[in-house]
């Protein structure tokens, strides 16, 4: 980072409200594959699309389509997969300021490959992601927000660890909201999310990566932990059956709502959009969840990352009890 820490601004002065650092990836979706062809040859498949992914722009598009002002800050190589995320950011409204190009490295890429109820398996290519480092980021953008979103921790090796701890300490200082989300880690060295863990107001990992954070099977446990390690308020999400919340004013199980489900890809990310809405908000934990589960249940409706937000006053609230 560059550039002299300052004070915390007063919450009207900041021109962001939402700074999203994190992962930008093209998504090329194919469906439906149920099973991987015998080697060497050829199975047909229902489609075949390029999408953009990664939460620094599925969870911006939700935030910038609820109305919030948000920047994405990341990185991307300077070839087509880039200039195609460059353009989805700007035609969402999400401000790209922060997104680094970079000759040296590919754009991030994932192949997903979506099963007939909507199960996803992906080969990733880490690329650029793989190589943001802090001292690359511009401090004003970085902390210019009410609210800074950490999206793809565990993918991130130049700043997982101790320099995603610092940026989230230092945000702290200033006043600013700190909201976590994580990516399974193929490698297994969950231990690198520790040191952020105290730093962190809202955590929303899915049941599979807090099991490898914490050890602990039993989504209640891994919140638990996980607070006893300073987490303010943690979701764990758990897909079809909804999320598991705690923090200091609620405690419990929020159901899920009840969809057919097409795709689950960035489902995840939407949940992590209605959480952190919520809590930009003002509103009850439990109410933020509920949110959260409807934006992410809608979000399997569809092929791929939602292109856009939809309205929140048409999302299910029937079925979880907002209205």
């Amino acid at each position: 980072m560059t550039g002299e820490a300052g004070h915390a601004a007063a919450p009207h002065a900041r021109n962001t409200d939402v700074v999203s650092l994190g992962i930008l990836v093209a998504d090329v979706i194919v469906r439906k594959v149920d099973q991987l062809p015998a080697r060497g040859t050829l199975a047909l498949v229902d489609e075949l699309a390029l999408r953009g992914g990664g939460g620094a722009l599925s969870a911006s598009t939700w935030l910038a389509g609820w109305g919030l002002r948000v920047s994405a800050v990341g990185k991307t190589g300077l070839d087509p997969f880039g200039d195609f995320l460059h353009a989805l950011l700007v035609e969402r409204g999400i401000r790209p300021d922060g997104v680094i190009r970079d000759k040296d490295v590919p754009t991030s890429a994932s192949v997903a490959l979506v099963g007939s109820t909507g199960d996803r398996t992906f080969l990733h290519l880490p690329g650029a992601n793989g190589a943001l480092h802090a001292e690359e980021l511009d401090e004003k953008i970085l902390f210019g927000g009410r609210a800074i979103l950490y999206t793809g921790a565990l993918v991130m090796p130049g700043l997982d660890g101790e320099p995603a701890a610092a940026i989230l300490a230092e945000c702290r200082r200033r006043g600013i909201v700190t909201a976590l989300d994580t990516v399974f880690d193929p490698t297994g060295n969950w231990s690198r999310i520790l040191p952020a863990l105290e730093h962190v107001d809202l955590f929303m990992p899915a049941l599979a990566e807090a099991r490898g954070i914490t050890g602990c099977n039993d989504p209640r446990d891994a919140c638990l932990w996980l607070r006893q390690r300073g987490v303010q308020e943690v979701a764990v999400k758990l897909g079809e059956h909804g999320c598991y919340g705690m923090g200091p004013d609620f405690d419990g199980l929020v159901d899920a709502v009840p969809v057919e489900a097409l795709d689950g890809t960035g489902a995840g990310d939407a949940f992590v959009a209605g959480a952190l809405y919520g809590k930009l908000a003002g509103w009850p934990f439990e109410r933020s969840l509920r949110l959260a589960n409807a934006a992410g249940a809608h979000a399997t409706t569809s092929i791929g990352a939602a292109d856009q937000a939809v309205p929140i006053a048409e999302l299910p609230y029937a079925a979880v009890g907002l209205r």
